[in-house]
Formats: C-alpha cells, structure tokens, sequence
C-alpha cells in the first residue's frame, strides 16, 4: 500500500511538469508567432512606402519639361534631374528592395531582433529617398507651373496697373510736380511686361521669377504714389503751412498780452518743419513717398498740441493771478496773526509757565511763514522779468497755498493750546469753589448728626482734603502758573474732598441706623434676655464711635424674632 502510494505522488509530479514544459512551449510558440506576424506587416508597410516613391506625376513633369527645353540653361537643368531621378530609380530603389529582402529573410529564419533593426534601418532610408524625390518633384513643377503662375500673378498685376492708370489719367492736375516721373515709370513698367512675354516664349523662368517680382514691387509702389500724393500735397502746400501762420499770429498776440512762450521753441519747430516740408516736397517728385503721411500727421499732431499749450496758458494766468491775490491776502493776515501772538505771549509769559516746545512751534511757523513770503516775492519777480511760464508759476502758487493750509492748521492747534491756558486757569479757580462747597457739605452732615464720637479717620482725611485745596490756592497765587501741575492739584484736591464727602456719609447713614436698631429693640429687652444683651453691647460699641460694628450686634439679635428686619430699618431710614 505504501509502494503504491509512493508511485502515485511520482506520477501526479511527473505530469505536472510534462504539463507546465507544454506551456512554456505553446507561450513561446505564441510569442514567436505575433512577432512574426508584427514584423510582416512591418515588412508589408515599408514595401508599399517603397513602391510610392516613383510615381507616374514625376515621370508626366519631366516630359513636360523635356518638350519645354529650347536654351542651354533649362536643358542643364533637366539633365541634372534627370541624373537624379535616375539614381533613385536604378541605385536607391533596388538597394532599399535588397534590405526588404535580407530582413524577410531574418524573419523566415526567426532571428526577430536583427529583422527589427534591419527593418528600422530601411524605414530610415525610404524616407531619405522619398524626401529627394519630393524635393526633385518641387524643383521640376517650378518650370512646369511657372508659366501658368507667373501669368495668373501677371493678368493680376495688369488689373491693378490698369486701375492706377486711369486714377492717373482722371486726376493729372493732382500730379504737376512729378507728372514726368510717372510718366517715365509707366514707360518702364511697360517695357517690363513686354519683357515677360519675351522671356515665356524663351522659356527662361529664371529671368520670369525676377521680372514678376520687379512689375509687382513697382506697381505696387506706383500705386501708393498715385494714392497718397493729393494728400502729401495738400498737407505741404496748405494745412500745415495754414497752422504754421496761424500759430505764429496767436504767438505774436500772446507775447504782446505779456504770456512767456519761449519754452515751447515755436520759432525753431517752425523753422525745422518748413525745411521737413521740403524735403518731403522734395522726395515726392522723384516718386519716394515712404513715411511721408506718417511725419506730416506727426507734424500736424505738433502743431495741433500747441493750441492746447496756449490754452493752457490762458488758464494757467487765470490761477495763477487768482492764487497771488488768495496768497498775498493768507500771508498778510498770517503775519498780522503771528504778530498779535507774539504780542501776548509776552503777557502769557509773566502769567503762565509756556513749554519750550509751544514756543519753539512760533518760532518754526514764523520761520515757515517767512520763508513763504521770500518764495513769493520770487515768483512776483519772475513774473515781471517774464521769464517762466504761467503753468510753472500757477504750480509753484499751488505748492505754497498748500504749504500756507499746512501752516494755518499748525497756527490754529498753537493757539488753541495758547487758549487754553485761560480755559484751564478758570476751570480750576471754578472747581475750587465746587470742591469748597463739598467739604462745607461734608462737614455739615457730621455736625448735622451729633455723634457721641467722630472717628479718628475723619479728621485724618478731613486734614488731607483741606491741604489738597490750599495745593490748589498755592498754584493759582503762583506767578507764573504751571497749567499741567494746576490741573493735577485740581483733581488730587476734588478727589480728596469727595472721598471725605462719602466718608460724612458713611458715618451719618450707619450712625443713624445703628441708633434706629437699638430703639427699635427695646421692645424685646423685656422678652428676650439675649436681645438685651446683645443692645446693652451694642451701645457700648456705639458710644466708642463704632457705629457700624453696633449695628452689625443689634441686626443680628433683631433677626432671631424678626427675619429681614435690616430692610425695614433701611427703608425707615430712607424715609
């Protein structure tokens, strides 16, 4: 059984790997197989790529060309491509087939990797061989063509002459100055298309190519001559020399009115565009118009702007003469404001402590304001010698006025401040006899209330609060007065006087409720021994000067027979 069992494990492992060896062969056999078949069709591509390289146009062209040969350079030309056409034909072609063969051959003998690089080689070279024949195709069609391209662009240019002609013809007084020039270049354009029809007949399409192209330049350029001469010469003969006159007219009036124009150089920009117009007059009679339009509207845009300069102007005196009155009235009344401050501070001096850094800031504006005055004085002066233009002054008068605000806004804080040194000196002279009135009202609700004993404390604060108002009197007897350490005295001292005042208070109200408690408590002394021994202790207290520690006693032995009575006995007090 043993035995039998062994033989069996040895035939299932034998089978497995007769099986797994069949696979590997069939996954080879597969994979040879789709190879082949890939490279096959690979092969089968680059034969039919081969086979289109010739074909039956380029043979058509070159016998067009062999019918068109009847000079010595088309006839070179044509063995040159013929030797070309050749060696493709019988070197390149058959040497392309040779590798399709070789690598066929691979293929059949199951050597994939060297058919692949074989097959990419040949890929490699038909393109190589198929781009010479394109290029061989191009050249050969550049004659084959040419004589139906070279006519159709011709016919074209025929139009377009005829078009520029009757133009011509139609408006020759439009032309006085250069008439000969015209004439001459329609000569030469004539003798160039009866030179194109002689050189078709020699076919000589080198010589075609270059004619084309000259009819074309020169037409074209005829055309634009033609086009855009009425309009050079209406800006040369009349526009712009119309401007120039009328500018040198406006600028003369200007000049009497007292406006200083020299900045804008109109005397030498005139003198250059004049010699600009000749030249430009000059170039059109022998037919060169190029960038003519362009720097005549340059020219006129210039001299357009000008107008807008002299408006300019105009404006500019308007503000500018408004800003010298607005300036010459701001620092006159600066000046006599400054001088008034002065003036006082001099009595402020003697009455109040000023800070250096409030008379340093008179001294800064003084000086600012001085400097204005200098810098306006200037600009009168230039003004006068009319030298600058009123553009540049109405700015410089912008940049003062703004300067001159700057200053009054400085001015305006300083004398503020300056005021308020009064403002302060009366609030605090105010307030001392409101802090006055406190502690009189203080005092009054001690004595209103005879207390068998004033704590020690009252008297104590009551001695802080006078000293606090004899600080005050101190500072307002001094000469001068310090406006900083007044007010400080001012609300140390009212701070002083109102804490006595809460403290007459205190006392008064705890007095009067301790008083009440033990009265009101009397009516239990029969009735309750612990109440009266808690009164009889309250009073003591009481009559010690500890009224809050005596009404602390009599409420809480009032609250044993009567819950919350501490609200009825606020409330009695209230009343």
């Amino acid at each position: 059984m043993k035995n039998l069992t062994t033989s069996a494990v040895v035939l299932i492992a034998i089978t497995i790997y007769v099986l797994g060896f069949a696979l590997i062969v069939i996954t080879i056999i597969g994979i040879n197989k789709k190879n082949k078949n890939k490279l096959e069709k690979e092969l089968n591509r680059l034969e039919t790529l081969k086979n289109l390289i010739i074909s039956s146009s380029i043979k058509t062209e070159m016998e067009k060309v062999k019918s068109l040969i009847n000079n010595e350079k088309l006839e070179e030309k044509y063995k040159k491509w013929e030797k070309t056409y050749n060696k493709i034909e019988k070197e390149d072609i058959p040497r392309i087939t040779d590798k399709l063969l070789e690598a066929e051959s691979l293929i059949e003998e199951k050597n994939y990797k060297e058919a692949s690089f074989e097959l990419a080689k040949c890929e490699l070279e038909i393109y190589y061989v198929k781009a010479n024949m394109e290029v061989l195709l191009d050249s050969i069609e550049d004659i084959t063509l040419s004589e139906e391209r070279n006519r159709t662009a011709v016919t074209k240019l025929k139009s377009l002459y005829r078009e520029v002609i009757t133009k011509y013809n139609n408006n020759k007084n439009d032309y006085k100055e250069m008439g000969n020039r015209v004439d001459l270049q329609f000569d030469n354009i004539n003798k160039l298309f009866s030179a194109f029809e002689r050189v078709m007949e020699n076919n000589d399409y080198e010589e075609v190519g270059r004619i084309v192209h000259a009819l074309d330049d020169m037409i074209n350029n005829l055309k634009v001559v033609i086009d855009e001469t009425p309009t050079i010469i209406l800006m040369c003969k009349m526009i712009i020399p119309k401007k120039i006159t009328e500018l040198e007219c406006l600028a003369t009036k200007m000049k009497k009115d007292g406006y200083n124009i020299e900045y804008i150089n109109l005397d030498y920009n005139i003198e250059e565009a004049k010699k600009k117009l000749g030249d430009i007059f000059d170039r059109m009679k022998v037919l060169n118009i190029e960038d003519s339009i362009f720097e005549l509207k340059t020219m006129l845009d210039y001299f357009e702007g000008l107008y807008g300069d002299f408006d300019k102007e105009k404006q500019s005196k308007k503000e500018y003469e408004k800003y010298m009155d607005t300036i010459g009235i701001k620092l006159s009344r600066l000046t006599s404001v400054l001088k008034n401050i002065f003036s006082e501070v001099e009595e402020l001096k003697e009455t109040y402590a000023l800070s250096q850094d409030e008379l340093k800031s008179l001294e800064l504006i003084n000086s600012e304001l001085y400097s204005l005055k200098e810098h306006y004085k200037k600009i009168n002066d230039r003004t006068l010698t009319k030298i600058t233009p009123y553009s540049s002054l109405a700015k410089e008068c912008e940049l003062i006025n703004v300067k001159i605000a700057k200053i009054e806004d400085k001015l305006e804080m300083t004398i503020k401040n300056l005021g308020s040194l009064k403002e302060d000196e009366l609030r605090a002279r105010e307030q001392l006899t409101e802090i006055r009135t406190i502690l009189k009202e203080a005092k009054n609700k001690i004595k209103s209330y005879k207390l068998p004993v004033i704590p020690k404390k009252y008297f104590i604060e009551l001695n802080e609060a006078k000293e606090g108002i004899q600080s005050i009197i101190s500072e307002l007897d001094k000469k001068p007065i310090e406006i900083q350490e007044l007010n400080i005295r001012v609300d140390t001292g009212r701070d002083l006087v109102l804490k006595l005042y809460s403290l007459s208070s205190e006392l008064s109200r705890t007095a009067g409720m301790a008083e009440l408690a033990i009265v009101y408590g009397n009516r239990y002394r029969s009735s309750y021994k612990e109440i009266d021994d808690s009164l009889n202790h309250a009073e003591k207290e009481f009559k010690k000067g500890e009224y809050k520690r005596s009404l602390e006693i009599s409420l809480n032995a009032l609250n044993i027979v009567e819950p919350g009575i501490h609200k009825k006995l606020l409330s009695a007090c209230k009343e």
